[in-house]
């Protein structure tokens, strides 16, 4: 193995933001020529909302993960360092570590590599939930209240957000890919140069910084970076020689998924960057001195859970009409009090029986009360989405309310409009609908104890 800790520092190499981006593989060349102790990446994140995590499934391709794989793999097992990969499938359940340990020993398969895989299982179950919370351990973090039984038992699937103790764990092990469930995207980077003395303010920055690749760089586009950590610092540079980190880019990552831009909490501590420097030493590369961590009192894990609000169909028609986009606003006010209308009166359903939005694009849909422009679009993608208790009755809803997303006309106009229907048929069942339901921390008894490890690519 080529280290570089011998001299006092880690070398990390981040390919990109995510597994399944993909790169461009010349950047992977550059960072096994510049030196590499370890390869990180995250797999996963709730970006895209609830229903990954709680139907367990990848928001990724697998055709994607693996080419991923092919290439992190191989670069490897050629320069003999630990690859780490978190957050397997997206929303890191254990199928997710599963489905991602599976295409990995294909790929191993295929090259004739044979690399110690140990696979990290984040998923919690509710009933040992449930014994945190009756004994207190189980916290709500804002704008969430207390937390009930009955909340972990809805849930689909519930996850516990790991820190860098599991993935040290697994490479004192002997583990050369670790493939961990849900993690913080941070601890994906912070446990080999933890694990080699680092010191925990540089190291904790610099995870945070690299978390994404190319995000901390002035062209996001051409890859994933390349960072250094040492006894005072790190330094940072893109894998692509034409593109530039400068202080502005790295600093400004600190503001990227963060309530406070200085300090960041981890499960074991607080990351603090109130002093922090950064310097360009040229015209693409950054150090940064100064970070500090503050080590909690209390260990803690966050928890993520998901769990089904019904069926979801969804309908979709465009308006071109000037007469009904001269007052966009009144006409969807006249379509929803419509849909009530004809929903109770042919349907019989209540307002509790069922749910709709309707979602006018090209008019407010995005930045709603917060849109600067005025006057009147050209033309409006209009969403109608109904909820209901099964999918049945939401298509009915939907399949009911069709007639007025292709004919509705204005008070005022002496004809029926045509819009225009994109799809045929209108009505698309979208199937099981989810919502993220906690956002609460457990006081772990010690670091690993919430997580399991096993050893092979196949459980």
């Amino acid at each position: 193995m080529d280290t570089n800790t011998s001299t006092g520092s880690v070398r990390i190499l981040t390919p990109s933001g995510m597994l399944g981006a993909g790169w461009d593989e010349s950047t992977i060349e550059r960072g096994l020529a510049l030196g590499v102790d370890v390869i990180t990446l995250d797999g996963g994140s709730t970006d895209s909302g609830p229903y990954y995590l709680g139907s367990s499934t990848p928001k990724t391709a697998a055709q994607a993960v693996a080419r991923d794989l092919r290439s992190l793999l191989k670069a490897a097992a050629r320069a003999d360092v630990p690859l780490i990969i978190g957050s397997c499938g997206t929303s890191g359940t254990d199928a997710g570590v599963d489905w991602v340990a599976g295409l990995a020993a294909g790929v191993m398969a295929e090259e004739g590599l044979d690399l110690k895989v140990a696979r990290i299982y984040s998923e919690q179950d509710a009933a040992d939930l449930k014994e945190h919370l009756d004994a207190g351990r189980i916290h709500a973090l804002p704008p969430l209240g207390a937390l009930s039984a009955e909340t972990l038992e809805d849930c689909t699937h519930v996850v516990g957000m790991m820190g860098h103790e599991p993935i040290v764990e697994a490479l004192e092990a002997g583990a050369q890919v670790i493939l961990a469930g849900r993690a913080t995207d941070t601890a994906l980077a912070a446990a080999y140069p933890l694990l080699k003395g680092m010191p925990a303010g540089p190291t904790w920055h610099a995870a945070k910084i690299v978390e994404c690749g190319g995000q901390a760089t002035t062209n996001p586009r051409t890859g994933g970076v390349y960072t250094t950590i040492d006894a005072g610092g790190f330094t940072i540079e893109p894998l692509d020689p034409e593109t530039a980190c400068t202080p502005r880019t790295v600093a400004a990552h600190m503001l990227y998924e963060t309530v406070d831009p200085f300090q960041m909490r981890e499960p074991d501590g607080t990351l603090d960057v109130r002093d922090a420097v950064y310097t360009a030493l040229d015209e693409r590369t950054v150090r940064v001195e100064g970070s500090r961590f503050h080590v909690a009192d209390q260990h803690t894990v966050k928890l993520e859970g998901a769990r089904i609000t019904g069926y979801q169909t969804m309908s979709f028609t465009a308006v071109r009409d000037p007469l009904i986009l001269r007052d966009i606003d009144a006409w969807a006010d006249l379509m929803r009090t419509m849909i009530r209308q004809w929903v109770s009166g042919t349907l019989g359903l209540a307002d509790d029986e069922y749910a709709f939005d309707l979602r006018l694009y090209g008019h407010d849909a995005v930045l709603d009360d917060l849109e600067p422009e005025s006057g009147p679009p050209r033309e409006v993608g209009v969403m109608l989405l109904v909820d209901a208790a099964d999918q049945a009755t939401a298509t009915a809803v939907a399949k009911l309310v069709n007639p007025l997303m292709l004919h509705l006309p204005t008070p005022a106009m002496g004809y029926l409009p045509s819009l225009a229907f994109p799809t045929s048929p209108a009505e698309v069942e979208r199937g099981a609908a989810y919502e993220f339901v906690l956002n609460h921390v457990v006081d772990s008894p010690t670091p690993t104890s919430l997580f399991r490890i096993e050893y092979g690519v196949q459980r």
